[in-house]
């Protein structure tokens, strides 16, 4: 593994506070000492100034802006290039305005962190600038082959962008730029200052490819898609949508358009959003209080949430164990005994055991892109079958040790119907990985054994590429880098809304449950199966589907699914089908498509029908607009 300096020891800092957060506030001079597990006294929380260890920001309306523009500058320099490292931040707003006319605050937001507002709604954090992403250029000198395809792992949520790009050349000047791919989302986000947002660089050197990204309970201007392969817009408003590449999908969206001419263009529109429940935020009260702010579940919205104060309930930081890296799995888990709920503070958890979620009701919320990876063979998250457990904002990597899984809800083999179909489990921005920094091994990175779970917006990743060292190229990294399974769901009425699973060496997604429902489906078939019999399965079906529904399910339906083939180790492998699912009238498919993106070839987009997606048509979709038995 990397070295992890912040995983070594309980963190002696406190949070980097760049200015007071209430009158006469101040920090207090050292830190929690670590005692026994057993012995360990519950850890004291001041609710107005609680210790979020030194890689949490904190800015208030009479922070100098000249200090802040430093503060992000210095970050984003620190994180753009920092894909596999191990550093992780998380930057808060208190309310208030920050940037002016003629003093604009233009930042970009980097890997491994979060920025967000810490007020009760979106409007009570304004920024009057721009929050960016831009391509990564990754040859001579950071000039060219500019891309966002490995745009990963960074988050902006809950404030108001008034976009001021005064400042700025022609071309930068014409947009708020958020060129990203997977485990990048947006939410709560509210775009003012009449200038659109573009999810496409155009304006550093080529190929500017993007590959993917989520936006939720937004307001956003006309927005310009650009090179975006696929997307996901939820319970959002828009001015206006440019165009689309493979797979634009828009779930209960004021302004999406229209879908009717699909495949030209390829938009995918569900007027309401079957399930859906918004992810947690911190928040400051008017009493100078911290809160989380928790949303209950709704069914069938439109629309964003905040507009109407959506229903929910508001818990004290004080109810929070605040966890830092280096706290034992055994400390972990005898404060959710207590009763506590649990917030991961930004950094690398080495977890060598399982954090087991027990009561109903329980929160679990990582800042900056907490990160917690697997040692020993463990399995790092479990939730029991209990309804309401809400996890958001959690990264679990595989470790170097096989683990059967990286996260279950609900025992394999337990009594897995307890759950409430109006108070599902949630899971919102929850990311897995399997190797990238270092080896991962894992069977099943996720595995939904529990009835009435909500799957909002999660990236189950094995990785194609990363700094493991791999010698072998390709065909090493398939023989070492283990990922057996993606996401397995067993449990009925299991809802997700942006499920994106690539480069498992079996099944990505196989989907067992009853009336499952699927709002936008991405896949990437493996790159590195060595040869044609290591991509076969046992009865001699060529190759694995990227989505696979099982055999005597009779109600499932997915609305806009994608799967691409890349085979670059081995161009010659074939993949029968793109999806599988029993042929039965309450199995529907609606607007899915196979892509070829340079190598490997698959067959049929579902059940032997479609078109070949081969190197004769490479990025050219193959569609099928309806498909059910």
């Amino acid at each position: 593994m990397i070295p992890r300096p912040e995983s070594a020891r309980r963190s002696r800092g406190r949070t980097r506070t760049v200015a007071a957060i209430t009158a006469g506030a101040a920090l207090i001079a050292g830190a929690f000492m670590s005692a026994p597990a057993y012995a360990a006294p519950p850890r004291a929380v001041d609710p107005t100034n609680p210790d979020f260890g030194p890689n949490v920001t904190i800015f208030s309306p009479q922070t100098p802006l000249d200090q802040i523009q430093s503060t992000l500058d210095d970050l984003a320099d620190q994180q753009r290039d920092a894909e596999m490292t191990s550093a992780r931040h998380a930057v808060y707003f208190l309310p208030g305005q920050y940037g002016a006319a003629g003093t604009p605050l233009q930042f970009e937001v980097g890997y491994y962190t979060e920025v967000a507002g810490l007020g009760a709604s979106p409007g009570d954090v304004t920024i009057r600038g721009a929050a960016e992403v831009y391509n990564r250029c990754l040859e001579n000198n950071g000039t060219s082959n500019c891309l966002a395809l490995v745009n990963f792992w960074r988050t902006l949520a809950n404030l108001t962008v008034d976009i001021d790009k005064s400042g700025q050349d022609g071309c930068r000047a014409s947009a708020n730029f958020w060129a990203v791919s997977q485990a990048v989302s947006l939410r709560r986000v509210q775009f003012t200052g009449g200038t659109n947002v573009s999810l496409m660089d155009y304006c550093t050197a080529g190929p500017q490819y993007a590959s993917g990204g989520y936006i939720g309970d937004s307001k956003l201007p006309f927005t310009i898609n650009g090179s975006q392969q696929q997307w996901l817009t939820r319970n959002s408003e828009v001015a206006g949508w440019s165009n689309a590449v493979w797979n634009q999908v828009f779930s209960g969206v004021v302004g999406a358009p229209d879908d009717t001419a699909f495949p030209n263009p390829p938009y995918t529109t569900v007027a309401k959003t079957p399930v859906s429940r918004e992810k947690p935020f911190l928040y400051v009260g008017a009493d100078g209080k911290y809160a989380v702010r928790v949303p209950s579940a709704q069914t069938e919205t439109s629309g964003t949430s905040w507009t109407n104060d959506a229903a929910g309930r508001s818990i004290p930081i004080t109810d929070f164990f605040i966890a830092k890296p280096g706290d034992s799995v055994q400390e972990i888990n005898n404060n959710l005994a207590r009763g506590k709920n649990l917030i991961f503070t930004p950094g690398v958890y080495d977890i060598n055991g399982t954090i087991d979620i027990k009561r109903a009701d329980t929160v679990v919320l990582g800042m900056g892109h907490a990160t917690l990876t697997a040692v020993n063979g463990a399995v790092p998250l479990q939730i029991a079958d209990v309804p309401g457990v809400v996890v958001a904002g959690v990264t679990v990597d595989a470790g170097t040790t096989l683990s059967p899984a990286l996260m279950r809800i609900g025992k394999a083999s337990g009594n897995n119907h307890k759950a409430d179909a109006a108070n599902p489990v949630t899971l919102n921005d929850v990311y897995f990985r399997v190797g990238g920094p270092h080896v991962g091994k894992v069977t099943t990175a996720l595995e939904v054994n529990s009835d009435d779970v909500l799957i909002d917006h999660i990236w189950v990743w094995r990785a194609d590429h990363g700094i493991e060292g791999f010698t072998g190229g390709d065909t090493e990294r398939w023989n070492t880098n283990i990922g057996t399974t993606g996401v397995i769901v067993n449990g009925d009425d299991v809802t997700a809304t942006g499920l994106f699973v690539e480069h498992f060496q079996t099944y990505n997604t196989l989907w067992n449950g009853e009336n499952g429902r699927v709002i936008l489906y991405q896949n990437e078939l493996p790159y590195d199966p060595p040869t044609q019999a290591d991509w076969t399965q046992p009865d001699g079906t060529l190759g694995y589907p990227g989505y696979a529904v099982a055999a005597g399910v009779k109600k499932h339906e997915l609305d806009g699914g994608g799967v691409y083939v890349f085979n670059q180790n081995n161009p010659s492998i074939v993949t029968a089908n793109g999806f599988t699912v029993p042929q039965t009238p309450g199995v529907k498919l609606h607007h899915i498509m196979t892509v070829n993106l340079s190598a490997g070839t698959i067959e049929h987009v579902v059940n032997g029908v479609g078109g070949t997606a081969d190197t004769s048509v490479i990025g050219v979709p193959q569609f099928v607009t309806d498909y059910s038995g």
